[in-house]
């Protein structure tokens, strides 16, 4: 029984997902909070030579900009979240230098 428990131990320890170092949870949570800033797009036009001209158009808007939620606040929490910690950086969003 004990060999059971200690296996089960074991392989709960090994599923654990290792956490994102610091400089990962930045740059993911960045992206979170870029999408926060406001609605997102990509047009692409073209021809090929087998069907032509084309054109494709996408558009995306996250639940935190339709919250309205402050993009810098998105990204402490995400960090907070991922790491247990506070950002070790400022975010580095769109439209600032």
């Amino acid at each position: 029984m004990r060999a059971i428990v200690l296996l089960s131990c074991l392989l709960a320890a090994a599923c654990t997902p290792t956490p994102p170092t610091p400089e990962e949870a930045a740059e993911r949570c960045e992206a979170r909070a870029r999408a926060a800033q406001g609605p997102t797009g990509n047009v692409t036009v073209g021809v090929n030579s087998d069907d032509g001209p084309f054109t494709n158009a996408t558009i995306g808007v996250t639940g935190d900009f339709l919250a309205g939620r402050d993009p810098v606040e998105v990204y402490r929490q995400c960090v907070y979240n991922l790491t247990g910690g506070e950002p070790y950086r400022p975010p580095r969003l769109r439209g600032q230098r």
